[in-house]
């Protein structure tokens, strides 16, 4: 590389070019503070420096594992972490990423293999039952696909590798199952296959990690970035059924009163249980809502 190369100043076309984001992303960022140009042209034009590149690279890396913005930027601008730490980190969890992926496409092979079986199956009964109705039918008794895959509880666990109890599912059927957010979560779910499952589940490993990785930062419960966790976190359960603020608050207070939800965060990072309940506490308090006599509704 020659020394000119290597202090070449870009232009934020020839940057979104070079990194494969678009110029109007640029300039989000660049308004945010997240990654600003160095320097700029005699005509004002933004232009970007070698280190300005890198640490979009990084700001990339980052939004890849699920990191919102607001993260990134207090990551990449913490004075106690240098560019070596900032790899090795990316490192370990791309490494942690691929290994979720990896567990999908096993799953994803194993359910083609199931409907690849059920399709032979289809047709072995369908030759017999053409002769007498004169047509095939496509759908069964609930007008689902026939290649439609639902999976169970026992299955979740056995493909997806959680520590998944169906005692769980009861429990909670129990407890929630004349609701509306219970009604809403069946219809919603009810077509799930493996790949729509392990999204749900790789987005709630990003939020939680990203919680962990807060605490362990200091970042304060009510600050601007706490507040953005929450609503991430907010966001993964209305996956499964309309989530306010409200009914968040009561779902907290079970993360630190019951001793299987404060033990799932707590292996993440010791304090972590309560630092969640906080942050979901004060974000809701930020939005009018008194987590004191908060309601499901």
């Amino acid at each position: 590389m020659t020394e000119t190369t290597v202090h070449e100043e870009l232009t934020v076309g020839r940057v979104a070019d070079l990194v494969g984001v678009s110029v109007r992303t640029l300039h989000h960022w660049d308004a945010i503070g997240l990654v600003r140009p160095s320097g700029r042209s005699w005509s004002g034009y933004r232009l970007y420096d070698a280190e300005d590149v890198a640490r979009i690279h990084r700001v990339l890396v980052y939004r890849e594992l699920g990191l919102a913005l607001a993260q990134i930027g207090g990551i990449l601008d913490d004075p106690f972490v240098d560019p070596r730490e900032h790899l090795q980190r990316q490192r370990a969890l791309l490494q942690e990423r691929i290994r979720r992926l990896e567990k999908t496409a096993r799953a994803v092979d194993e359910m083609i293999e199931r409907t690849d079986m059920n399709d032979m199956n289809d047709m072995t009964d369908q030759s017999g039952q053409t002769g007498q109705t004169g047509q095939t039918g496509q759908t069964g008794k609930s007008g689902q696909s026939k290649h439609a895959t639902r999976l169970s509880p026992e299955e979740q666990a056995r493909i997806f590798g959680t520590d998944w109890d169906p005692a769980y599912q009861d429990e909670a059927r129990e407890r929630w199952g004349d609701s509306d957010a219970w009604k809403q979560s069946a219809a919603r779910t009810r077509d799930w296959g493996t790949a729509q499952w392990q999204e749900v589940k790789d987005e709630t490993e990003a939020v939680e990690a990203a919680l962990a990785e807060a605490l362990g930062r200091g970042v304060a419960p009510g600050s601007e970035e706490a507040n953005a966790l929450a609503e991430q976190h907010r966001a993964t359960i209305a996956r499964h059924y309309d989530c306010t603020r409200s009914m968040q608050v009561v779902l907290a207070r079970m993360y630190t009163e019951d001793p299987r939800f404060a033990a799932h965060y707590d292996e993440r990072a010791e304090g972590l249980a309560v630092w969640v309940r906080s942050a979901i506490e004060e974000n809701a308090r930020a939005h009018g809502v008194d987590p004191g006599t908060a309601t499901w509704q």
